[in-house]
Protein backbone atom coordinates (compact mmCIF):
# COMPACT_ATOMS: atom_id res chain seq x y z
CA UNK A 1 0.00 0.00 0.00
CA UNK A 2 1.35 3.40 -1.00
CA UNK A 3 0.61 6.30 1.37
CA UNK A 4 1.06 9.97 0.55
CA UNK A 5 1.44 12.30 3.53
CA UNK A 6 1.55 16.10 3.39
CA UNK A 7 4.59 17.07 5.46
CA UNK A 8 5.11 20.74 4.64
CA UNK A 9 5.64 22.71 7.87
CA UNK A 10 5.47 19.47 9.89
CA UNK A 11 8.21 18.09 12.15
CA UNK A 12 9.69 14.71 11.27
CA UNK A 13 12.05 12.70 13.45
CA UNK A 14 14.52 10.51 11.52
CA UNK A 15 16.04 7.79 13.68
CA UNK A 16 19.20 6.20 12.37
CA UNK A 17 22.93 6.56 11.93
CA UNK A 18 23.80 9.75 10.04
CA UNK A 19 25.23 8.07 6.93
CA UNK A 20 22.41 5.54 6.67
CA UNK A 21 19.70 8.17 7.20
CA UNK A 22 21.11 10.78 4.81
CA UNK A 23 18.68 10.01 1.99
CA UNK A 24 15.63 10.05 4.28
CA UNK A 25 16.69 13.40 5.73
CA UNK A 26 17.11 14.86 2.25
CA UNK A 27 13.68 13.66 1.12
CA UNK A 28 11.82 15.12 4.07
CA UNK A 29 13.63 18.43 3.86
CA UNK A 30 12.73 18.59 0.16
CA UNK A 31 9.08 17.98 1.15
CA UNK A 32 9.19 21.09 3.35
CA UNK A 33 9.37 19.34 6.72
CA UNK A 34 11.47 20.34 9.73
CA UNK A 35 13.74 17.37 10.34
CA UNK A 36 15.17 16.27 13.67
CA UNK A 37 17.55 13.36 13.97
CA UNK A 38 18.05 10.64 16.56
CA UNK A 39 21.21 8.56 16.40
CA UNK A 40 20.58 6.31 19.39
CA UNK A 41 17.46 4.96 21.17
CA UNK A 42 16.44 5.89 24.68
CA UNK A 43 17.62 9.09 26.36
CA UNK A 44 15.08 11.89 26.34
CA UNK A 45 12.82 10.18 23.80
CA UNK A 46 9.41 11.32 25.18
CA UNK A 47 10.58 14.94 25.12
CA UNK A 48 11.95 14.54 21.57
CA UNK A 49 8.59 13.27 20.32
CA UNK A 50 6.73 16.43 21.33
CA UNK A 51 5.27 18.10 18.25
CA UNK A 52 6.50 15.34 15.90
CA UNK A 53 4.10 14.32 13.11
CA UNK A 54 6.07 11.39 11.69
CA UNK A 55 8.95 9.20 12.80
CA UNK A 56 11.04 7.36 10.21
CA UNK A 57 13.34 4.60 11.37
CA UNK A 58 16.35 3.78 9.22
CA UNK A 59 17.68 0.43 10.41
CA UNK A 60 21.39 0.21 9.72
CA UNK A 61 22.18 -3.50 9.25
CA UNK A 62 25.29 -3.13 11.39
CA UNK A 63 23.22 -1.90 14.33
CA UNK A 64 20.67 -4.72 14.41
CA UNK A 65 21.38 -6.22 17.81
CA UNK A 66 18.13 -7.82 18.96
CA UNK A 67 15.50 -10.11 17.54
CA UNK A 68 12.50 -8.37 19.04
CA UNK A 69 9.18 -7.88 17.32
CA UNK A 70 10.45 -4.79 15.52
CA UNK A 71 13.62 -6.52 14.36
CA UNK A 72 16.10 -3.85 15.45
CA UNK A 73 17.44 -1.58 18.14
CA UNK A 74 14.66 0.96 17.58
CA UNK A 75 11.93 -1.05 19.31
CA UNK A 76 11.73 1.52 22.12
CA UNK A 77 11.17 4.31 19.62
CA UNK A 78 8.38 2.43 17.86
CA UNK A 79 6.71 1.51 21.14
CA UNK A 80 6.72 5.10 22.38
CA UNK A 81 5.29 6.32 19.06
CA UNK A 82 2.44 3.82 19.25
CA UNK A 83 1.55 5.13 22.72
CA UNK A 84 1.37 8.66 21.36
CA UNK A 85 -0.41 7.84 18.09
CA UNK A 86 2.53 8.98 15.97
CA UNK A 87 2.87 7.43 12.52
CA UNK A 88 6.06 5.39 12.09
CA UNK A 89 7.63 4.45 8.75
CA UNK A 90 10.72 2.46 7.93
CA UNK A 91 13.25 3.39 5.25
CA UNK A 92 16.07 1.38 3.77
CA UNK A 93 19.51 2.77 4.62
CA UNK A 94 21.43 4.73 2.03
CA UNK A 95 24.04 2.66 0.20
CA UNK A 96 27.57 3.09 1.55
CA UNK A 97 28.96 3.53 -1.95
CA UNK A 98 27.56 4.98 -5.14
CA UNK A 99 25.87 3.26 -8.03
CA UNK A 100 24.28 4.13 -11.38
CA UNK A 101 20.82 3.24 -12.67
CA UNK A 102 20.01 3.74 -16.35
CA UNK A 103 16.25 4.26 -16.39
CA UNK A 104 14.03 4.42 -19.45
CA UNK A 105 11.54 7.25 -19.16
CA UNK A 106 9.18 6.15 -21.92
CA UNK A 107 7.81 8.52 -24.57
CA UNK A 108 7.65 11.49 -22.20
CA UNK A 109 4.48 11.19 -20.13
CA UNK A 110 4.99 10.75 -16.37
CA UNK A 111 2.32 8.06 -16.12
CA UNK A 112 4.22 5.84 -18.55
CA UNK A 113 7.23 5.55 -16.24
CA UNK A 114 7.58 2.02 -14.90
CA UNK A 115 7.19 1.25 -11.21
CA UNK A 116 10.87 0.34 -11.05
CA UNK A 117 11.89 3.63 -12.67
CA UNK A 118 9.82 5.55 -10.12
CA UNK A 119 11.50 3.65 -7.30
CA UNK A 120 14.94 4.46 -8.73
CA UNK A 121 14.07 8.15 -8.94
CA UNK A 122 12.78 8.17 -5.36
CA UNK A 123 16.17 6.82 -4.20
CA UNK A 124 18.28 9.14 -6.36
CA UNK A 125 20.82 11.63 -5.07
CA UNK A 126 21.42 13.05 -8.54
CA UNK A 127 19.48 12.64 -11.80
CA UNK A 128 21.03 13.27 -15.22
CA UNK A 129 18.08 13.61 -17.58
CA UNK A 130 17.57 13.95 -21.32
CA UNK A 131 15.44 16.50 -23.15
CA UNK A 132 12.84 13.89 -24.13
CA UNK A 133 12.68 12.20 -20.73
CA UNK A 134 9.71 13.03 -18.46
CA UNK A 135 11.44 15.77 -16.48
CA UNK A 136 8.69 18.30 -15.77
CA UNK A 137 7.81 16.73 -12.39
CA UNK A 138 11.22 15.42 -11.44
CA UNK A 139 11.37 17.65 -8.36
CA UNK A 140 8.47 15.61 -6.99
CA UNK A 141 9.53 12.20 -8.31
CA UNK A 142 13.13 12.58 -7.13
CA UNK A 143 12.59 14.69 -4.04
CA UNK A 144 15.69 16.59 -3.03
CA UNK A 145 17.91 15.06 -5.70
CA UNK A 146 20.17 17.28 -7.77
CA UNK A 147 18.70 17.52 -11.27
CA UNK A 148 21.15 17.91 -14.15
CA UNK A 149 19.86 18.54 -17.67
CA UNK A 150 22.24 16.89 -20.15
CA UNK A 151 19.75 16.81 -23.01
CA UNK A 152 20.62 17.19 -26.66
CA UNK A 153 18.55 18.60 -29.49
CA UNK A 154 19.16 18.32 -33.24
CA UNK A 155 22.40 20.17 -34.00
CA UNK A 156 22.84 21.29 -30.39
CA UNK A 157 24.81 19.12 -27.94
CA UNK A 158 25.76 21.36 -24.99
CA UNK A 159 27.05 18.36 -23.00
CA UNK A 160 29.00 15.73 -24.91
CA UNK A 161 28.43 12.03 -24.38
CA UNK A 162 31.91 11.71 -22.91
CA UNK A 163 31.15 14.50 -20.42
CA UNK A 164 27.88 12.84 -19.41
CA UNK A 165 29.66 9.57 -18.71
CA UNK A 166 32.40 11.38 -16.78
CA UNK A 167 29.86 13.19 -14.58
CA UNK A 168 27.93 9.99 -13.89
CA UNK A 169 31.05 8.09 -12.85
CA UNK A 170 32.35 10.99 -10.74
CA UNK A 171 29.04 11.30 -8.86
CA UNK A 172 28.90 7.57 -8.17
CA UNK A 173 32.51 7.54 -6.97
CA UNK A 174 31.53 10.28 -4.52
CA UNK A 175 29.01 7.85 -3.01
CA UNK A 176 25.90 9.21 -4.70
CA UNK A 177 23.02 7.17 -6.02
CA UNK A 178 22.92 8.23 -9.69
CA UNK A 179 19.96 7.89 -12.06
CA UNK A 180 20.46 8.48 -15.76
CA UNK A 181 16.93 9.14 -17.00
CA UNK A 182 16.56 8.71 -20.75
CA UNK A 183 13.62 9.01 -23.11
CA UNK A 184 12.14 5.75 -24.36
CA UNK A 185 14.29 2.71 -23.58
CA UNK A 186 17.99 3.10 -22.67
CA UNK A 187 19.05 0.42 -25.17
CA UNK A 188 17.00 1.59 -28.18
CA UNK A 189 19.13 4.28 -29.83
CA UNK A 190 19.73 5.71 -26.36
CA UNK A 191 23.50 5.14 -26.08
CA UNK A 192 22.80 3.13 -22.97
CA UNK A 193 25.38 0.54 -23.98
CA UNK A 194 28.10 3.18 -23.99
CA UNK A 195 27.11 4.38 -20.53
CA UNK A 196 27.08 0.85 -19.12
CA UNK A 197 30.54 0.31 -20.58
CA UNK A 198 31.81 3.54 -18.98
CA UNK A 199 30.46 2.51 -15.57
CA UNK A 200 31.77 -1.05 -15.68
CA UNK A 201 35.19 0.18 -16.82
CA UNK A 202 35.27 2.44 -13.75
CA UNK A 203 34.13 -0.36 -11.44
CA UNK A 204 30.77 1.32 -10.73
CA UNK A 205 27.75 -0.95 -10.10
CA UNK A 206 25.17 -0.26 -12.81
CA UNK A 207 21.56 -1.38 -13.25
CA UNK A 208 19.37 -0.99 -16.33
CA UNK A 209 15.65 -0.30 -15.97
CA UNK A 210 13.89 -0.77 -19.32
CA UNK A 211 11.48 1.85 -20.56
CA UNK A 212 8.50 2.01 -22.91
CA UNK A 213 10.14 2.59 -26.27
CA UNK A 214 8.68 5.27 -28.52
CA UNK A 215 9.12 2.88 -31.45
CA UNK A 216 5.86 1.16 -30.54
CA UNK A 217 4.22 3.51 -28.03
CA UNK A 218 4.11 6.66 -30.14
CA UNK A 219 2.51 4.96 -33.16
CA UNK A 220 0.07 3.33 -30.71
CA UNK A 221 -0.85 6.78 -29.38
CA UNK A 222 -2.00 7.57 -32.92
CA UNK A 223 -3.88 4.27 -33.18
CA UNK A 224 -1.26 2.68 -35.45
CA UNK A 225 -0.26 -0.88 -34.49
CA UNK A 226 3.25 -2.07 -35.28
CA UNK A 227 1.76 -5.43 -36.30
CA UNK A 228 -1.76 -6.49 -37.16
CA UNK A 229 -3.10 -9.89 -38.17
CA UNK A 230 -3.56 -10.08 -41.91
CA UNK A 231 -1.73 -6.77 -42.45
CA UNK A 232 1.79 -7.03 -41.04
CA UNK A 233 3.46 -9.80 -39.05
CA UNK A 234 6.79 -8.05 -38.48
CA UNK A 235 8.27 -4.62 -37.89
CA UNK A 236 11.72 -3.12 -38.24
CA UNK A 237 13.01 -0.20 -36.17
CA UNK A 238 15.73 2.00 -37.66
CA UNK A 239 17.45 5.24 -36.78
CA UNK A 240 16.97 8.13 -39.19
CA UNK A 241 19.73 10.15 -37.57
CA UNK A 242 21.85 9.78 -40.73
CA UNK A 243 20.86 8.85 -44.31
CA UNK A 244 20.91 5.16 -45.16
CA UNK A 245 23.07 3.68 -47.90
CA UNK A 246 21.67 2.27 -51.15
CA UNK A 247 22.25 -1.26 -49.88
CA UNK A 248 20.40 -0.50 -46.66
CA UNK A 249 17.45 0.93 -48.60
CA UNK A 250 17.43 -2.21 -50.76
CA UNK A 251 17.44 -4.56 -47.79
CA UNK A 252 14.83 -2.50 -45.92
CA UNK A 253 12.45 -2.39 -48.88
CA UNK A 254 12.74 -6.15 -49.31
CA UNK A 255 11.88 -7.04 -45.71
CA UNK A 256 8.18 -6.25 -45.92
CA UNK A 257 6.08 -5.57 -42.83
CA UNK A 258 6.18 -2.27 -40.98
CA UNK A 259 9.10 0.15 -40.83
CA UNK A 260 9.39 2.44 -37.81
CA UNK A 261 11.90 5.28 -37.99
CA UNK A 262 13.12 7.19 -34.96
CA UNK A 263 14.81 10.59 -35.37
CA UNK A 264 13.87 10.54 -39.04
CA UNK A 265 12.25 13.90 -39.84
CA UNK A 266 15.49 15.46 -41.07
CA UNK A 267 16.35 12.56 -43.38
CA UNK A 268 12.82 11.85 -44.59
CA UNK A 269 13.49 13.06 -48.17
CA UNK A 270 16.47 10.70 -48.58
CA UNK A 271 14.58 7.81 -46.98
CA UNK A 272 11.49 8.20 -49.16
CA UNK A 273 13.55 8.54 -52.34
CA UNK A 274 15.80 5.61 -51.40
CA UNK A 275 12.90 3.27 -50.65
CA UNK A 276 11.14 4.14 -53.89
CA UNK A 277 14.35 3.58 -55.84
CA UNK A 278 14.67 0.22 -54.09
CA UNK A 279 11.24 -0.82 -55.37
CA UNK A 280 8.82 0.03 -52.58
CA UNK A 281 5.35 0.94 -53.83
CA UNK A 282 4.72 4.65 -54.27
CA UNK A 283 1.28 4.29 -52.63
CA UNK A 284 2.68 2.72 -49.44
CA UNK A 285 1.05 4.59 -46.53
CA UNK A 286 3.33 6.73 -44.35
CA UNK A 287 2.58 8.52 -41.08
CA UNK A 288 4.59 11.11 -39.16
CA UNK A 289 3.55 11.13 -35.48
CA UNK A 290 4.83 14.22 -33.68
CA UNK A 291 5.12 14.74 -29.92
CA UNK A 292 3.45 11.49 -28.91
CA UNK A 293 1.54 11.47 -25.63
CA UNK A 294 1.58 15.25 -25.30
CA UNK A 295 -0.97 17.99 -25.88
CA UNK A 296 0.86 18.80 -29.11
CA UNK A 297 0.51 15.30 -30.58
CA UNK A 298 -0.26 15.37 -34.30
CA UNK A 299 -0.25 12.78 -37.08
CA UNK A 300 0.38 13.61 -40.72
CA UNK A 301 -0.52 10.87 -43.21
CA UNK A 302 0.31 10.49 -46.88
CA UNK A 303 1.94 7.88 -49.11
CA UNK A 304 5.58 7.28 -49.95
CA UNK A 305 5.32 9.47 -53.06
CA UNK A 306 3.75 12.41 -51.24
CA UNK A 307 4.97 12.27 -47.65
CA UNK A 308 7.87 14.69 -48.11
CA UNK A 309 5.54 17.37 -49.47
CA UNK A 310 2.89 16.61 -46.86
CA UNK A 311 5.36 16.79 -43.98
CA UNK A 312 6.79 20.05 -45.31
CA UNK A 313 3.35 21.59 -45.72
CA UNK A 314 2.36 20.54 -42.20
CA UNK A 315 5.65 21.81 -40.76
CA UNK A 316 6.50 18.46 -39.15
CA UNK A 317 9.33 18.75 -36.63
CA UNK A 318 11.12 16.57 -34.06
CA UNK A 319 10.41 14.75 -31.87
CA UNK A 320 8.54 12.49 -34.25
CA UNK A 321 8.24 8.84 -35.21
CA UNK A 322 7.73 7.75 -38.80
CA UNK A 323 5.65 4.69 -39.65
CA UNK A 324 5.80 3.16 -43.13
CA UNK A 325 3.47 0.34 -44.12
CA UNK A 326 -0.12 -0.75 -44.50
CA UNK A 327 -0.72 -0.63 -40.72
CA UNK A 328 -1.00 3.15 -41.11
CA UNK A 329 -4.40 2.54 -42.69
CA UNK A 330 -5.56 0.88 -39.46
CA UNK A 331 -4.92 4.08 -37.55
CA UNK A 332 -6.70 6.08 -40.21
CA UNK A 333 -9.74 3.78 -40.08
CA UNK A 334 -9.84 3.64 -36.28
CA UNK A 335 -9.13 7.28 -35.47
CA UNK A 336 -12.77 8.24 -34.91
CA UNK A 337 -13.12 5.52 -32.28
CA UNK A 338 -9.89 6.07 -30.36
CA UNK A 339 -9.41 8.83 -27.76
CA UNK A 340 -6.27 10.93 -27.92
CA UNK A 341 -3.68 11.15 -25.13
CA UNK A 342 -4.93 12.42 -21.73
CA UNK A 343 -5.85 16.09 -22.02
CA UNK A 344 -5.98 16.06 -25.83
CA UNK A 345 -9.48 17.01 -27.04
CA UNK A 346 -9.43 14.72 -30.11
CA UNK A 347 -6.97 12.81 -32.27
CA UNK A 348 -5.25 15.23 -34.64
CA UNK A 349 -4.65 13.76 -38.08
CA UNK A 350 -3.66 15.61 -41.23
CA UNK A 351 -4.36 13.79 -44.50
CA UNK A 352 -2.60 14.64 -47.72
Amino acid sequence: MLLTVELRDQTVLVAGAAAAAARSIRRYQAAGATVRTLNAPGGFLPRMLEGVALVTVVDDAGAMVDAGEDGGRWATVRSECRKRGILVTRDEPAAPSGSVTLAGGGPGSDDLLTVRALAALADADVVFHDRLAPWSHLEELAGGAELVNVGKSPGHHPVSQADIEHQMVAAARAGQNVVRLKGGDPFVFGRGGEEVAACTAAGIPVTVVPGVTSAVSVPAAAGIPATCRGVSHMFTVISGHAPLTDDEHQHLAGLGGTIVVLMGVGTLPQLAAGLRKAGMRADTPVAVVESGYSHAQRTTVSDLAGIVTAAGTAGCAPPAVLVIGDVVRQGRDWQQHLPGPPGTPEPRWTHE
